[in-house]
């Protein structure tokens, strides 16, 4: 949790500093990503915010642990995976990790409340655009699975908000993506998308912002821990379909079953729909070319692996660099140059 206090920490120290800076041309437009690893496993919390959560009724999972015959393929790959043979999983253990989750969002939450509040008091929320979006999920125990690693609703649904000008408060329950987030950030700040791609898929969420329903379905992809071969997936509608070269088709009618516990893929009833599916799958992907190249990546990541650990290691995360002697003040700065520039808003 340090780490995220520490992230907390400079996101407002720079929120300081670039409200204070400026150009020729006057404030410079400005983008900040502030990665925060909360919520998160291990499930530890902070007292002040688990004890928001003494008396929260949702600490037991809306379907609970499944005979392991009734997992499909992959999720009893992923029970496998956590070497569940050796653990005890009580309920007990359950409701103290779904605890300690909520508790985190609860100070995530406050982390993310202390940007907003530099933000107002920096007289820059007014003209900022804020999204907020997660990478995964948790499933928390649901079906008997933790972390994430799947297409379920637990795993796959995140969080993605954004607020700003001219953005009324609204919920949309149409399914977005993750990939949608650099089309609408470059959309929001007047940037041509033509610059950016063909490195980026996705679609604007401004026109949804604005009324306009989007139609496109949801990709998702997945090639680690567990899986044998790839994982890809498609949400459209109400529909979620979920396709592994090893495994049986999966399709589930997310409206009529959203706790996802029937196949339908099976159902004749729904071959149309079946097979409507598969169709847009093969127009995405080639699977033994995406399995390939998964593999080739192992392969070359592997060989780095090794390198790094030959002789004298050193990681190669980055190493910001701070000038310590231009920070706050120093015996060498004039005093009244750094209240005019450092101050803010300016003093008269």
């Amino acid at each position: 949790m340090e780490y995220d206090d520490e992230v907390a920490f400079l996101a407002n120290q720079k929120l300081y500093h670039l409200s204070r800076e400026n150009d020729d041309q006057g404030r410079r437009p400005w983008c900040l990503t502030v990665s925060f690893t909360h919520p998160h496993d291990p499930y530890v919390a902070r007292r002040k915010y688990w004890d928001l959560y003494e008396n929260c009724e949702h600490l037991l999972p809306e379907v609970g642990a499944m005979p392991l015959e009734q997992q499909d393929p992959h999720s009893q790959r992923i029970i496998f995976s956590c070497d569940y043979k050796n653990f005890d999983v009580t309920e007990e253990d359950i409701r103290r990790s779904r605890r300690a989750y909520f508790a985190n969002i609860s100070y995530l939450d406050d982390k993310v409340g202390e940007l907003v509040d530099t933000l107002t008091r920096t007289r820059m929320l007014d003209n900022t655009y804020i999204l907020f979006c997660s990478d995964h999920g948790d499933m928390l125990g649901e079906r008997g699975l933790w972390f994430k690693m799947n297409f379920f609703e637990g795993s796959a649904r995140v969080p993605l908000m954004v607020a700003g000008p001219g953005i009324p408060p609204g919920l949309h329950t149409t399914p977005t993506s993750n990939l949608d987030v650099t089309p609408t950030l470059a959309d929001l700040a007047g940037i041509s998308m033509d610059e950016v791609k063909p490195w980026t898929d996705g679609i604007s969420l401004v026109p949804m912002i604005d009324g306009v329903e989007r139609t496109e379905p949801v990709l998702m992809e997945y090639a680690a821990e567990a899986s044998y071969a790839p994982l890809v997936g498609i949400r459209e509608g109400k529909w979620k379909y979920i396709h592994c070269e090893l495994d049986p088709e999966q399709l589930y009618d997310l409206d009529a079953d959203p706790k996802e516990l029937t196949n339908l893929a099976t159902d004749p009833a729904h071959a149309e729909t079946l097979g409507r599916f598969r169709a847009k799958r093969e127009a995405r992907w080639d699977m033994k070319a995406f399995d390939s190249a998964v593999r080739e990546s192992q392969a070359r990541r592997w060989v780095v692996y090794e390198a790094l650990r030959n002789g004298a290691y050193y990681p190669w995360d980055h190493q910001p660099l701070a000038r310590a002697s231009e920070r706050y003040m120093r015996n060498h700065m004039n005093l009244d140059n750094l209240e005019e520039s450092k101050r803010y808003p300016r003093g008269e």
